[in-house]
């Protein structure tokens, strides 16, 4: 029996108002914590931060209201406190460094600003891109745009190779991280091109194994982009960005044709180089042989990370010592790479998971919108857009767990270094400006050119804009 619920889509700007005044307050409030814990007292900087928290979502409700109106009332507030508890536990790493090493560390004032500024392009983002269906015709551009940024790390004047990993370039003085600004743009491009030959993609072939393989004359996108991920793999010698892209290709196939057949291609392919990576790489070999035995006493030396960030999590126990009771500084890249460790050691598993809880709703949201949205561009980037964040969360979380091996991927929000901050930042604000399409009633949506759609009035139409879902009991 199938019923059919209508209702009257409407915004819900004070329900947002209200949780982005709770997840701010949430964020402020954990970052007068960890200077309570750690030195007794609260700290110098509260007020401005408190100033600048407000300010934010004061600005980003403002600009919410006016252009997007109808957007989902809950990705802002999860990327706000996102942010908000990132700052804070990077906060509580500078003031470690400070007390029991020593050193000045001024990593959270840096995110601050980075925070402010990944706010900023968010704004400006909703401001100028009045419909997500635009960026379709740029579709070439974004592709050759996100091949430059993933090459950029191989440039000799420009590489600034790190730990083994050729994923960073160094102008004027500053490091950035392409492949996070590369991940958008090959995004866009990938739901751009997938729509327009989804139909073709989605015809069987022949049958292996009870699998319907795809035709061999459409497998060529596939192949280019295994090919050209297993380059990113030997010149830069990064496993995640190779396994991000991939994953991102290979997902956004699923959910263009519906076939479970390109899930299972993807991962009999991306075996091969990672064997060969395991084997062949000095520094991914490293990485899992750190995977597999990081605190046996021969491979301690090599392994320290992630023992210490083992040794970190566990201490923590199931509600961890509060913020500014840990030791962060004990972890290599305590704000960066193993952020998660620090934040299982002071808010404990209880705190861990609810952080992945809040990644898994951000994620939920991302793929309610594309479900919603009408056209398939949109349904593929939405989709494409969530899966990223998802995969990398995983990879992230997976790699200090030893779930996986490690990579060098960055924790979205949370950790340190303004690529991944400000790029995500702009992630969510294509989620609020796809979420608003996708709620939007009809009557009320924009055409691609950015002018109000044509009302179709059917002989029962009351005049109402109203939605349909429909519930199977």
């Amino acid at each position: 029996m199938v019923t059919v619920v209508s209702y009257t889509a409407r915004p819900r700007r004070v329900l947002q108002a209200l949780l982005l005044l709770i997840a701010a307050g949430l964020g402020v409030l954990t970052y007068a914590l960890v200077g309570l814990g750690r030195h007794g007292e609260i700290p110098d900087a509260l007020p401005a931060v408190a100033i600048g928290a407000g300010v934010i979502v004061l600005v980003l409700q403002i600009a919410v209201m006016w252009r997007a109106p109808y957007a989902d009332p809950v990705i802002l507030p999860i990327a706000v406190l996102l942010n908000g508890i990132g700052v804070a536990m990077i906060f509580s790493y500078d003031t470690a460094v400070t007390k029991y090493i020593g050193t000045t560390a001024s990593y959270a004032s840096r995110q601050q600003l980075w925070t402010v500024i990944g706010a900023i392009l968010a704004v400006v983002v909703l401001m100028v891109i009045r419909d997500h269906r635009i960026l379709r015709r740029y579709m070439w551009i974004f592709a050759v745009s996100g091949a430059v940024l993933l090459l950029l790390p191989l440039v000799p004047f420009l590489t600034d190779e790190q730990y083994g990993s050729k994923i960073w370039i160094r102008i004027a003085g500053y490091s950035f991280q392409p492949a996070e600004l590369a991940k958008i743009c090959i995004a866009i491009f990938f739901a751009g091109y997938l729509v327009s030959r989804r139909d073709t993609l989605a015809l069987a072939g022949p049958k292996v194994l009870g699998i319907h393989l795809p035709r061999w004359s459409d497998f060529g996108p596939i192949l280019a982009a295994w090919a050209f991920c297993i380059a990113i793999l030997v010149f830069e010698t990064d496993l995640g960005t190779a396994l991000m892209f991939f994953g991102l290709f290979v997902a956004m196939l699923y959910v263009a044709t519906d076939r479970l057949s390109w899930l299972v291609i993807g991962a009999v392919m991306f075996v091969p180089p990672a064997i060969f990576a395991a084997t062949l790489l000095g520094h991914v070999r490293t990485r899992f042989t750190c995977w597999l035995d990081p605190l046996s006493s021969e491979n301690y030396g090599a392994c320290e990370q992630i023992a210490r960030g083992l040794f970190g999590m566990a201490s923590g126990g199931l509600v961890g010592k509060g913020p500014g009771g840990g030791r962060p500084d004990m972890v290599p890249f305590g704000h960066s790479d193993f952020i998660y460790s620090t934040l299982a050691e002071e808010l404990g598993m209880v705190g861990a998971f609810a952080v992945l809880l809040l990644y898994i709703l951000l994620v939920q949201r991302a793929m309610r919108a594309a479900v919603g949205i009408s056209d398939g561009f949109g349904t593929l980037l939405a989709a494409g857009l969530g899966f990223v964040l998802a995969l990398q969360v995983f990879v992230v979380v997976g790699g200090i767990t030893r779930v996986i091996p490690l990579t060098g991927l960055t924790l979205p929000f949370l950790a340190s270094g303004g690529s991944s901050l400000v790029c995500n930042w702009i992630i969510v604000a294509l989620l609020v400006r796809m979420s608003d399409a996708a709620r939007r009633p009809a009557a009320r949506r924009l055409d691609g050119e950015g002018a109000p759609a044509r009302r179709q009035k059917g002989p029962k139409d009351s005049g109402e804009p109203q939605r349909a879902q429909e519930a199977m009991s």
